[in-house]
């Protein structure tokens, strides 16, 4: 969530299109945010790599490719903006970007990271976008300044990924 904001920031003060979503992958969160000071430290402990964010824009079939790549894995990769509903088979019932369905012919941009548009974890589908944009921002320096603006962290369950159970 916070790299959805912290970028999106950024892309406004450029005169950029804003950023739909975020996804980034499972192993690149490293520790826990415990309850206590969260310091600079904090944001090293959690994001050690020299990630640096990039926005690639993606239409149709690379959004579908995403999803699905989400919906089959086996580990519980990290994303904002975004909202995948399953069916109690697991069929894709619902897509939301941005609390809107999932329009096809849209253009979306996407942050992650620098490892995951080089297809890391797998995540070839990027391959599918647009040019990739390099953002000038690392994650953990996104982290930083999120914490030195935000006073509280707060965590909440949410339903950005949830598969309805049967009757």
């Amino acid at each position: 969530d916070l790299v959805l904001e912290q970028a999106d920031s950024l892309r406004t003060l450029q005169g950029k299109p804003p950023v739909d979503l975020v996804i980034l992958n499972h192993g690149a969160i490293r520790n826990i945010i415990s309850r206590g000071p969260v310091t600079q430290r904090t944001a090293y402990e959690v994001m050690p790599f020299e990630n640096t964010i990039y926005i690639v824009p993606m239409q149709g079939a690379a959004i579908r490719a995403m999803i699905a790549f989400l919906v089959a894995s086996s580990m519980p990769h990290p994303f904002a903006g975004l909202d995948i509903q399953l069916g109690p088979g697991g069929s894709l019932e619902a897509v939301n970007i941005g609390g809107q369905p999932f329009d096809e012919s849209r253009t979306y941009y996407v942050a992650t990271s620098n490892y995951l548009v080089e297809g890391g974890d797998g995540m070839d589908f990027f391959q599918l976008g647009e040019t990739p944009e390099e953002a000038g921002y690392k994650i953990r320096n996104a982290m930083v300044d999120y914490f030195t603006r935000v006073d509280t962290l707060r965590a909440a369950v949410d339903d950005r990924f949830v598969q309805i159970q049967s009757q």
